[in-house]
């Protein structure tokens, strides 16, 4: 069992920058990979940016690429997600997952973590 923990939302203005966290615990465990999701009221849930805990790899979702920035603490099994240029659309919950075997299948989810930007 995995379990993660978001930090680091909050309210701010359009324009400013906020860096979120994700620690992840548990017992005996290999993360494959870790990823940042994002849901806005009424909306589904979507794919924010990940990296591949191996290498580093990072993928982004276009609408956040160039303003975003996934990376990560090995040592502390931690996930960072540098929000910079915030806009009013990306108000949401934040999701942090991780998935054991595959970029692209998560298997693990932290509770969210609120960011509201106004404008």
């Amino acid at each position: 069992q995995v379990q993660l923990v978001e930090s680091g939302g909050g309210l701010v203005q359009a324009g400013d920058s906020l860096r979120l966290s994700c620690a992840a615990s548990g017992r005996s465990f290999s993360v494959y990979s870790m990823a940042w999701f994002r849901q806005a009221p009424g909306k589904e849930r979507e794919f924010v940016a990940g990296i591949r805990w191996s290498d580093g790899s990072t993928y982004y979702a276009v609408s956040v690429k160039g303003r975003f920035t996934i990376s990560r603490d090995n040592a502390k099994v931690t996930v960072y997600l540098q929000t910079n240029s915030l806009k009013p659309e990306d108000t949401a919950v934040y999701y942090c997952a991780a998935g054991l075997t595959s970029m692209w299948q998560y298997d693990y989810w932290g509770q969210g973590t609120q960011v509201t930007v106004s404008s």
